[in-house]
């Protein structure tokens, strides 16, 4: 390296470094306050909540876990399997329409199944002309249960699974493979005793994305009424006014996600699995005959229909019913806020996950890659928790900002941070900034190092090398980037109910609003609004999961 390059990176390093560090800081403040108020004295509301309802939430929280976890595993395993292994009518199909539940958030699905089985919905009442049966006379699945939102969540979150699963099965060793057949393994006996186990630490990802993203879950628990973590957090903070119990119950759930990513870590700390060639062919597909391959085409299409179809169709009747009505000057400005909260919380987590992942690959340190490991640690944190964590510490700044100007100047700077779109916006980065620098980094991979030792001897600075050669080289893992930080910001709703500001509204907070009032037609609009933004991201999945096996062409 010429002594001018030399002159350009330790001049970088000594800004880029502390200000990434900075950076990382700033956006771990949430989860390092929630985790503070553990090591507080307990007020009076928290031995009341510790001696009544801690137990159940504890409880709830737990059987919610394992339900939705056994869920999730038996579909998105079998049918990974199944679409990646076997042949059977409309495996093509199902390969990309498996991935469509994602695009159906679970407080939607939600209301939608409950309109659809509640009493005066269309199954029950079809059970009731066609038996001549009333009120009374015969005994219904309650759909507002625990068991039912163990089946809502289950429905919308085992394509983590799937695609996690899917992907491990198509990147298998043929040889693995063909083996096992020699030594008498038929499909299932494969299966169980070879593909899975090889499979299991991408399951496990997978499992543990979705057993977190259960966790974090509001809408759902809320709409039902399930006394968990999420909704005693909101609870305690609107009920009861008392912002340290709060935190403290979000501390503990807390802890519990943090318990499961060390659960997923330590599940494939000694699995290891590499390919030993370069070589790659077609995998052997399994012909099913007889009923097996249209048992298989059932199983792939139930969770489809389920988490999909069905509540697509009747969020489209009812909007055809009287649900369009709505679509007024209201209806457009939650549009515009929502579109607006996306684009903007977009293009700043790009921004920062481009200084984040850009930076450490100039400088691969040990601290820039704990800094952009703290960074992304509020992925895994429930949006109920960093609302919490993010509230707290603008409210105080925000208190002592005004008594400051009320001593000195007598002015008033009101509710400057904590009241604005900014701790929003705040909340968004850190719960998402992760999903951003995972897409930019596996962009730059991509990238050979040579390019940038090209791009040096041309004599690009570091920021000229990011703008002429990586961004253009790396446009598609950006607006990748873009477009799943835009729907997860569509989707979100806890973080944003907490800390929206005043008469500010969006697509979600509307459509759950309007559910919770057993509106169920009136909030059909903003719910398809969301589902259809949210196909988007499903689309792009559905074109590259074909492309997940290494030496596809």
């Amino acid at each position: 390296m010429n002594p001018q390059c030399s002159s350009q990176m330790s001049g970088l390093t000594r800004l880029w470094r502390p200000g990434l560090i900075l950076l990382a800081l700033v956006l771990s403040l949430p989860v390092l306050t929630v985790t503070g108020f553990l090591l507080q004295p307990a007020g009076e509301n928290w031995l009341h909540l510790k001696q009544t309802v801690l137990p159940e939430y504890l409880a709830n929280s737990a059987w919610l876990v394992l339900g939705v976890g056994i869920g999730v595993l038996l579909v998105g395993v079998s049918t990974a399997w199944l679409t990646a292994m076997c042949r059977f009518p409309g495996k093509a199909f199902f390969s990309w329409a498996l991935l469509l539940p994602l695009a159906m958030p679970a407080y939607i699905i939600a209301y939608t199944w409950t309109g659809m089985l509640d009493f005066a919905g269309p199954v029950q009442t079809l059970l009731r002309e066609q038996t001549g049966w009333g009120y009374g006379d015969y005994r219904f699945p309650e759909i507002r249960s625990l068991g039912g939102a163990i089946a809502m969540l289950t429905l919308v979150l085992y394509p983590y699974v799937y695609l996690l699963g899917r992907a491990a099965f198509l990147e298998q060793s043929v040889c693995v493979l063909e083996v096992s057949r020699t030594l008498g393994c038929g499909p299932f006996c494969s299966f169980f005793r070879v593909a899975l186990p090889l499979a299991r630490p991408a399951i496990v990802a997978g499992l543990s994305l979705a057993l977190m993203e259960t966790l974090a879950d509001y809408g759902t628990v809320a709409y039902f009424g399930l006394p968990v973590f999420t909704t005693g957090i909101f609870r305690t903070w609107f009920g009861m006014g008392d912002s340290v119990a709060a935190a403290r119950l979000s501390a503990l759930l807390l802890l519990l996600v943090f318990l499961l990513m060390l659960l997923e870590r330590a599940s494939r700390r000694q699995s290891r699995y590499h390919h030993t060639t370069g070589r790659y062919s077609r995998l052997p597909e399994y012909r099913l005959r007889g009923g097996l391959r249209w048992l298989a085409f059932a199983l792939c299409l139930l969770p489809v229909v389920l988490g999909f179809l069905l509540p697509a169709l009747q969020l489209g009747y009812w909007a055809w019913l009287g649900g369009l009505e709505p679509l007024d000057a209201e209806f457009r400005r939650l549009v515009l806020n929502t579109l607006m909260l996306g684009a903007v919380a977009a293009l700043l987590a790009l921004v920062l996950a481009l200084l984040l992942g850009y930076g450490k690959r100039l400088m691969p340190t040990r601290g820039l890659r704990i800094a952009s490991r703290v960074a992304t640690l509020g992925y895994a944190v429930p949006g109920a928790v960093i609302a919490v964590g993010v509230m707290i510490p603008l409210a105080a700044f925000d208190n002592a900002l005004d008594a400051w100007l009320r001593a000195h100047l007598g002015l008033s700077s009101g509710l400057l941070l904590s009241g604005s779109l900014f701790a929003l916006i705040f909340a968004y980065m850190v719960r998402f900034l992760a999903v951003s620098l995972q897409t930019v980094e596996a962009g730059l991979d991509k990238i050979r190092p040579s390019m940038d030792d090209a791009a040096r001897s041309l004599g690009y600075r570091p920021r000229a090398s990011l703008q002429r050669v990586h961004m253009p080289l790396m446009k598609g893992s950006l607006l990748t980037a873009l477009l799943i930080v835009f729907v997860d910001v569509m989707k979100e709703l806890p973080a944003t109910l907490i800390l929206r500001p005043f008469d500010f509204n969006t697509l979600a907070v509307r459509a759950f609003e309007l559910a919770s009032d057993e509106r169920l037609a009136d909030s059909s609009s903003a719910a398809l609004a969301i589902v259809a933004v949210g196909l988007l991201p499903v689309v792009y999945l559905s074109r590259s999961i074909s492309q997940a096996r290494a030496g596809h062409e």
